[in-house]
């Protein structure tokens, strides 16, 4: 048995420059820090001067079982031969407010000029989100005005039962009216417990969120048969569409905040994110404006008296295609 193993050594490579005993530093060094497996090979595979580091050559270690093709990995080592080195890049070019788009969401707050982008992913079913959004949001557009521009994006969780049909029946809403649709989500975050009644009924609940979604709307005037139809027709794909966004960007409970951005999540003090709107004015040119006595997000807020009641006016309406 032992025989056999025996006959299983692989061939090393040659390369180039490199020192049989070099070689073999850089494998155990790299086999030990990486608790490479003993059933795992590493090679040294390449080596050649880096094109933008002078005293540095690139080498490229190849890591696999053996008898199995392996994957390579790219270092740097100084030419000296004392230093290995592993180089992470990051892209510069890209703005960060650009990470999250905003496009086709109904807006509160300033233009698509505004130096500041808020992108929220939301659930209209969620506590902490309602929590968030009855005492931080306020506080946010009292403070920066038409400085920020706050957008939401689905995201209801599984284990809230009707937030993808409040997703649905708010999108129906923005596709025509900016104001319907905040007030639609004011009221859904202020009126989540009573939602389906006491016995929290899920087919009475999806009633009572059509209901609120018509007179919204009726309130707001927008076409009533297109609402209605968008309603009947429940079409989920733009909330799947926000769901599949949030995952790529690892989104794992809500709420998630994007400003300009610099990601805060979950229902985190409110100085956290006066400081990243600060920090973001400043990258700009942007004085903030002055420090304002911080709300409490634990005091309950006044809540709509009804679905059709007025929502602050959006200053640049940007309804859904």
């Amino acid at each position: 048995m032992f025989g056999s193993l025996a006959g299983c050594r692989a061939q090393r490579p040659v390369v180039a420059g490199l020192s049989p005993e070099l070689a073999r530093r850089i494998e155990v060094t790299i086999r030990t820090r990486a608790n490479i497996p003993f059933n795992y090979q590493v090679l040294v595979t390449d080596m050649h001067p880096d094109a933008t580091l002078p005293n540095y050559n690139d080498v490229t270690i190849t890591v696999g079982e053996y008898g199995k093709p392996g994957k390579p990995l790219s270092l740097l080592m100084s030419k000296d031969g004392k230093t290995l080195a592993q180089l992470t890049t990051f892209d510069l070019t890209k703005d960060p407010k650009d990470l999250v788009s905003d496009a086709g969401r109904p807006a509160r707050g300033g233009s698509e000029k505004a130096p500041v982008r808020i992108v929220v992913f939301d659930d209209l079913e969620c506590p902490f989100c309602a929590r968030m959004h009855s005492a931080m949001f306020p506080a946010i557009l009292q403070r920066y005005g038409d400085q920020v521009r706050i957008v939401y994006k689905d995201f209801p969780l599984s284990q809230h039962p009707w937030a993808i049909h409040a997703a649905v029946d708010a999108d129906c809403l923005g596709e025509q009216s900016t104001p319907a649709y905040w007030t639609y989500v004011d009221y859904m975050h202020a009126h989540a417990p009573d939602i389906g009644g006491q016995e929290h009924s899920l087919t009475a609940a999806k009633i009572q969120l059509d209901k609120v979604a018509t007179d919204t709307g009726d309130a707001n005037k927008v076409d009533t048969k297109k609402l209605q139809a968008c309603i009947a027709k429940q079409d989920e794909s733009p909330v799947t569409a926000g769901l599949r966004e949030g995952e790529s960007l690892n989104i794992n409970g809500v709420p998630a905040l994007y400003i300009n951005g610099q990601t805060i999540n979950g229902a985190a003090p409110i100085e956290f994110v006066y400081r990243a709107v600060d920090d973001a004015l400043l990258a700009q040119g942007v004085t903030p404006p002055p420090a304002v006595p911080l709300p409490d997000l634990n005091a309950p807020a006044p809540a709509p008296t009804a679905p059709a009641a007025a929502a602050p006016a959006a200053r640049s309406p940007q309804p859904t295609k």
